[in-house]
């Protein structure tokens, strides 16, 4: 202990969270008899020089301060304290504890030393055990000068955040210097999307939005997702739990100042917050119905984003605010004028300066654009327009006197956030290409220093074949008996030949040119000349659906076509098929390949962002011939390399079962849990 002593003089302080000290104008212990015991008790050579608490401004901690010129005194230990122990404190401490705003000679009352010590036990700060007799479970963390006799060792926090530390032993001495030290910072972080399951959903956006949050929420995060309230026309059972807060606001943008109320819904340890306005309430999906896309759609998604900037200092949400400390987490371009708004509105006014934007990109080929003439109504400031502005090439207008002059929403989103995040490691590569860059790729390769890329998770309640609820059969990497029920089962529901020893594929996705189903219409003749079963599910192009009706009629001994989307039927091929085929031209990041893989069928997947990073190539000579991968990754979206994959892996299938049942193993044993993304996402933040 005594390399934790110096000779010189020290500084001691303790921090607590602005939200445990603004509370009633109180705090905890910083000037009680017990805490001033607690001083006496441990440091015996202490004598205060001098003693100030202050009490400083909203949004910034108060300190307790003592000098000491004798050895023994520890040089600098930070306590940061959450909000339950905070309440469990000041329960216990009751009359004993107010917060005094003036010096103190530490002269106490020995009453109320006793009754503190008797109701608050309380044990030097280097005791690892400190925490739990102080807080009772309530979440706080010490972090000191690390010793290293079985006490905490940690990291500064920063001023009003929580960290929760890890704890070494003398004999983990040696290898404390070589260990990453893990800290989680409880943060305020604000999701601003345009879907978010279960409420909306028309892809993987609504699956992140709809589970990312509650992961992190569970991880100790206080977590608001902010998105709008769509109605479809009429009324929508999905927020049936949602209630009206009574608060309304009139946003300084498009004439006339628009005015939305916001709805609120506690659930999963998550703040639901809907942005309520009549643009939402007409029939269809997110951005448009069967004539395409809204045209208002700028429109609908500026308000959503000056009602997400509005929403942390207005909602009093579980008794008070989010204040201006906020993380906020924009997802794509819908969210993307946050960022903007932080930037060229909120901070030059003294407005949320602690806040930090983190732009999550989950389709670059969405961007926001509209003619530049629409700057005016976003209701930001004439001097950003440059952050903004995006000048079309000469090729790609559409006449002679066309300037090509637009604003990019999701442009200025790149230029204003503070980090950018996209749903791969893959991706985040991609998209600093020409190829892949859809324009941006200059402007993302100057912000590689702050892009990073995450791989999406999956919701192991939904997705698990021991207990999905939508298949007839279940099984696990330990016993794989349900999967061939599950493939027989499947086999029946679709009126095929129930024959176990053929390959059964499987598609599930959009029937679009992202998806390359065109790359299956002109590979299906050749691949039916294998003895095989082919089912795709999926809507989209009218021309692919009316295409997979019409190879139902010809091949009817080996092809299905389910033409929509049915949440029950993806769960039954998933676990039904042997195979998944995934020939994207690009994806972001993909989750039907992680799916299938929980649910031992394997992936066949060009090799292009989130599918490239996930699916690992079969090799059968690694590991002393047991064989390494969890599928095939063909390198160029052309026919004769899907059907190269393709043919590898039938073979396979037929041909080396024993291989083919440890692709399936190593699938299933891959961990792409949202816990997995969130801490993460967490070293991110």
């Amino acid at each position: 202990m005594e390399s934790m002593r110096s000779s010189c003089s020290a500084c001691f302080s303790v921090a607590l969270s602005p939200s445990a000290l603004m509370a009633g104008g109180r705090g905890v212990g910083l000037a009680s008899p017990g805490y001033r015991r607690w001083m006496r008790r441990n440091l015996p050579s202490f004598r205060p020089m001098s003693c100030v608490l202050d009490r400083s401004r909203e949004g910034t901690p108060l300190q307790f301060e003592g000098k000491s010129g004798h050895r023994g005194f520890p040089e600098e230990e930070v306590l940061v304290i959450s909000e339950e122990g905070r309440r469990h404190a000041l329960n216990e401490a009751d009359d004993t504890d107010e917060v005094n705003d003036e010096v103190d000679d530490f002269n106490v009352c020995k009453e109320a030393e006793e009754k503190i010590e008797d109701e608050l036990p309380l044990a030097t700060l280097n005791n690892p055990k400190y925490l739990d007799a102080l807080l009772k479970g309530g979440e706080a963390t010490t972090l000191l000068n690390g010793n290293h006799e079985g006490y905490i060792l940690s990291a500064v926090a920063e001023s009003g955040t929580v960290v929760e530390t890890v704890e070494f032993t003398e004999a983990e001495e040696d290898t404390i210097k070589e260990r990453q030290l893990h800290t989680i910072v409880k943060r305020s972080i604000v999701f601003v999307t345009s879907e978010a399951a279960p409420y909306s959903k028309t892809g993987g956006l609504g699956d992140v939005c709809g589970s990312l949050p509650v992961t992190l929420a569970g991880r100790g995060h206080r977590v608001m997702v902010v998105l709008p309230r769509y109605l479809n026309g009429v009324s929508d059972n999905a927020y049936a739990a949602a209630v009206d807060t009574g608060v309304r606001k009139k946003l300084p943008c498009f004439e006339g100042k628009p005015e939305v109320g916001f709805f609120h819904e506690y659930r999963a340890g998550v703040d639901w917050v809907f942005v309520d306005h009549p643009s939402y309430h007409r029939p269809g999906n997110p951005y448009g119905d069967i004539n395409g896309s809204f045209g208002d759609n700028q429109f609908r998604f500026t308000i959503l984003c000056h009602a997400a900037c509005e929403a942390p200092l207005l909602l009093p949400l579980g008794g008070y605010t989010y204040g201006q400390s906020c993380l906020f987490m924009v997802n794509d371009w819908h969210a993307g004028l946050v960022p903007i708004l932080l930037a060229a509105k909120y901070r030059p006014n003294g407005v949320y300066k602690d806040a930090r934007s983190i732009l999550v990109i989950h389709n670059l080929a969405h961007q926001g654009v509209e003619p530049a003439a629409t700057f005016p109504e976003l209701g930001l400031p004439l001097e950003w327009y440059g952050a903004l502005e995006w000048v079309f090439p000469t090729w790609a207008r559409t006449h002679a006197l066309d300037k090509g002059e637009t604003v990019n929403i999701l442009k200025g989103a790149i230029v204003t956030a503070d980090r950018i995040v996209t749903v791969s490691q893959g991706y985040a590569w991609e998209i600093t290409t020409i190829e892949g860059g859809c324009g941006l790729h200059d402007l993302l390769g100057s912000r590689k220093s702050v892009l990073n890329g995450i791989v999406n998770g999956i919701d192991i309640d939904d997705w698990d074949p021991a207990r999905d609820k939508h298949i007839p059969f279940h099984y696990s990497v330990d016993d794989l008996s349900g999967k061939a029920k599950c493939k027989a089962a499947l086999q029946k529901e679709l009126g095929l030949a129930t024959r176990p020893e053929l390959p059964m594929i499987g598609f599930i996705g959009r029937l679009d040119y992202q998806k390359s189903t065109d790359l299956i219409m002109m590979a299906l003749p050749e691949l039916m000349q294998h003895d095989i079963q082919f089912v795709m599910l999926g809507s989209g192009d009218r021309r692919t659906e009316d295409w997979m009706r019409s190879m139902e009629s010809l091949y009817k001994e080996k092809f299905r076509g389910w033409v929509g989307f049915n949440v029950p039927v993806s769960h039954r091929i998933t676990a039904g098929c042997d195979m998944l085929l995934m020939p994207s031209r690009f994806e972001p990041c993909g989750l039907n390949q992680l799916y299938a893989m929980r649910y031992g069928t394997v992936p066949v997947v060009h090799r292009t962002g989130g599918l490239r990073e996930t699916v690992e190539n079969f090799d059968p000579f690694a590991d002393e011939g047991r064989g390494q991968g969890t599928g095939w990754a063909f390198s160029t979206p052309t026919t004769e390399s899907m059907l190269w994959a393709l043919g590898v892996a039938i073979k396979t299938f037929r041909e080396h079962r024993a291989s083919w049942e440890g692709l399936m193993r190593r699938g299933m044993l891959k961990d792409y849990t949202w816990d997995n993304a969130a801490s993460k996402y967490e070293q991110a933040l």
